[in-house]
């Protein structure tokens, strides 16, 4: 639906997509490269979606507290509504989006803007997670990050729900997720079968 370009032909557009597992520092990361972006003097939009209020209503807070003021939209579609004269697009939490995202930030690329997402790829069922996967199709640079699994040590890229609760989207923090490796996620599954 988006994918006219207005011919930046000095600029060039990208996507940039970070995704991992809960507590793998997918935030920590956008968090990094929009500011390197503020420090070489660009215009910087960020956006997460509105119903993410874990840490504050407004900004980007990752886990370890490191923060990025934001504006906070329901739909992907208000992005463009909101991105005007900028060079760098931020979105935090894009798994919560609606799939028109990926037409969005294709719209934004095309027309010289570099986006950078950050998401789960993967729901608490181990599925591909809203438009990260379509996202990470169409990206021009993809970073997969990952935490430590909460079991074994490994590497995790699991998001295990740790409560009973077969909402797709449930927002919480450690006390609600942790992340797995795979064999450690499979075991867990399997005894939350058996039960």
């Amino acid at each position: 639906m988006f994918l006219e370009s207005t011919n930046h032909p000095k600029r060039i557009g990208w996507i940039e997509v970070i995704c991992g597992s809960m507590f793998s520092g997918k935030t920590e990361e956008l968090i990094r490269r929009l500011n390197r972006a503020k420090i070489a003097k660009q215009k910087v939009e960020i956006f997460k979606p509105e119903i993410d209020k874990r840490y504050d209503n407004e900004n980007v807070v990752s886990h370890d507290e490191t923060s990025i003021h934001s504006t906070p939209v329901q739909t992907a579609s208000q992005i463009i509504l909101l991105a005007n004269d900028v060079e760098v697009v931020g979105i935090d939490e894009a798994q919560f989006f609606d799939v028109e995202l990926c037409s969005v930030c294709n719209f934004l690329a095309n027309n010289g803007i570099r986006v950078i997402v950050a998401g789960l790829d993967m729901d608490y069922l181990g599925n591909p997670f809203g438009p990260i996967p379509s996202l990470v199709a169409t990206a021009e640079y993809v970073t997969k990050v990952h935490a430590i699994c909460m079991n074994c040590g490994n590497l995790a890229h699991y998001s295990h729900r740790k409560i009973i609760d077969d909402a797709l989207v449930v927002l919480g923090e450690k006390d609600n997720y942790e992340p797995l490796c795979r064999k450690c996620y499979i075991e867990k599954q399997n005894l939350k079968n058996k039960k």
